[in-house]
């Protein structure tokens, strides 16, 4: 129960962290968040707001026509965000931390992000072999 708490915590802070990131875009791009609401098809603005506060993400499925609004490739939007969306699928798949230049943020956010990774890995549950049995998964 502690570790699912301190992981709930950890996962906070990195949604407060894209937060920041989809405001600094938003800026960039001159909108206002009124109009990234209209862009992006949502109801009220104040879901943009409560976005660039960690009160939530973007569904994946609404990726794309965020990057279109925000005026990136979708692939570069994605990777801006997966680091804090899904640090640990991030790692998985580029077998590293979270590139600075990808994810415009400072470098001194990196080591505290870093800590913040290991330490959701750790507190993965452990995988299921196909009998049922704790195990490192599917070879």
């Amino acid at each position: 129960m502690f570790s699912h708490r301190r992981s709930a915590k950890l996962a906070r802070k990195l949604r407060l962290e894209a937060g920041r990131l989809l405001r600094k875009l938003r800026e960039q791009r001159g909108l206002s968040q009124r109009e990234l609401a209209q862009k992006v098809g949502a109801e009220y603005y104040t879901l943009i707001s409560q976005l660039e506060h960690g009160r939530g993400r973007i569904p994946p499925d609404r990726y794309l026509v965020w990057a279109h609004a925000l005026g990136l490739e979708p692939r570069q939007f994605v990777l801006k965000l997966l680091p804090y969306y899904d640090p640990v699928t991030y790692n998985i798949i580029f077998g590293r931390e979270p590139d600075p230049d990808l994810s415009d943020t400072s470098a001194k956010n990196l080591p505290a992000r870093s800590s913040m990774i290991a330490r959701l890995k750790h507190e993965q549950p452990p995988t299921r072999c196909s009998d049922g049995e704790p195990g490192d998964g599917p070879q």
